[in-house]
């Protein structure tokens, strides 16, 4: 990932943010044109190709039937997302959430990352998750930063996990607790909401 410092429209006074649910047939297009460049010049996701807008549509749509998919526009135009997911399919999982955010490279460094991350895990806590998760593509001094600014703790690494671009890549692990430990049996996790 590259650093790139404030964007115009986002570091001047009054720039109009909003954080708000992702429509699916709406914000397909421009959370592709954000996630592209990850994927065809990086090693942050270990896609090889870029999905069409039609395919990220119907991840979004998947994604809401469970889980928050935000999207963060600043003065009318998406600048960045994030979204939580089942962290594995197995019963005993299913209060925990794997989230992730990306940020069109223009507006890193803003504040984007963390605005969006403290809407959605809020609304994680909301829905009664336990533990957020996070995996990420090593070296990434950015994505780490914000993830420990964030709360999350470094819980292990997958050593030479993905091949991607000529190379073997790491991927480390962060964990945040959403609610306070307990032996009790929790609740089951409630649907989306704001």
């Amino acid at each position: 990932m590259s650093c790139q410092t404030d964007h115009p429209s986002v570091s001047r006074p009054g720039a109009d943010w909003i954080i708000r649910d992702a429509v699916p047939d709406l914000d397909a297009a421009a959370c592709t044109e954000i996630y592209g460049p990850y994927v065809r010049d990086t090693s942050v996701s270990f896609e090889e190709a870029v999905p069409s807008v039609e395919e990220f549509e119907g991840r979004i749509r998947k994604t809401m039937a469970t889980h928050p998919w935000l999207v963060m526009e600043v003065d009318g135009r998406v600048v960045g997302y994030a979204y939580a997911t089942q962290h594995r399919p197995r019963a005993a999982y299913r209060w925990t959430a794997e989230v992730t955010v990306y940020v069109d490279g223009r507006h890193h460094r803003a504040g984007v990352g963390r605005r969006l991350y403290t809407e959605l895990l809020g609304r994680l806590r909301r829905q009664g998750f336990r533990l957020a998760v996070a995996g990420i593509t090593l070296p990434n001094p950015g994505s780490v930063g914000l993830h420990e600014a964030m709360g999350f703790e470094p819980i292990g690494v997958y050593k030479r996990i993905g091949w991607k671009a000529g190379a073997w890549h790491d991927v480390g692990w962060w964990q945040l607790d959403l609610q306070p430990g307990t032996t009790a049996a929790p609740a089951e996790p409630l649907p989306p909401m704001d």
